[in-house]
């Protein structure tokens, strides 16, 4: 399995977008809906697993997320799904830490990431921060990493 960063100009773009139409979670149809528009600018990716023949999940790679406009938290992992035939490989952590990887190569110290999971970003190496107002008007608990040493 190959980890991926994609932009627009690249070749798995369109089928990125229509997995992420078709995927059974319902955060992969905003993904599609963003990347139709091509927000992602300069630095920012969408990471996708791809097996040779099709992909097996994606995450995004943003200078923000859902964190609320009043924060200056940056750059964000986002979207993090993992087909369920491919559910218990680990690709949900290699996708992350190509994220990571890759945030630390272009001169960020640190990654964000905001979710509902309890206990599930802890062991990629990230540390609650608290809980913070995102765009849609809730809070979500925001996670921090280094990309030093990883």
């Amino acid at each position: 399995m190959k980890i991926i960063a994609v932009t627009s100009r690249h070749i798995l773009w369109d089928e990125t977008i229509r997995y992420a139409e078709n995927c059974s979670w319902r955060g992969g149809h905003y993904l599609a809906e963003q990347m139709k528009k091509d927000i992602f600018r300069g630095w920012e990716r969408v990471f996708i697993a791809y097996n040779g023949r099709q992909i097996a999940g994606f995450c995004t790679f943003t200078e923000k997320d859902e964190i609320s406009d009043e924060y200056s938290f940056s750059p964000f992992i986002g979207s993090v799904f993992v087909d369920e035939a491919y559910r218990g490989n680990r690709l949900s952590g290699s996708l992350i830490q190509n994220v990571i990887s890759y945030a630390g190569e272009n001169g960020f110290g640190s990654v964000y990431i905001m979710s509902g999971e309890k206990g599930l970003y802890e062991k990629y190496g990230f540390s609650l921060l608290g809980y913070y107002k995102t765009i849609f008007g809730n809070t979500e608990q925001l996670f921090v990493t280094s990309t030093q040493g990883k």
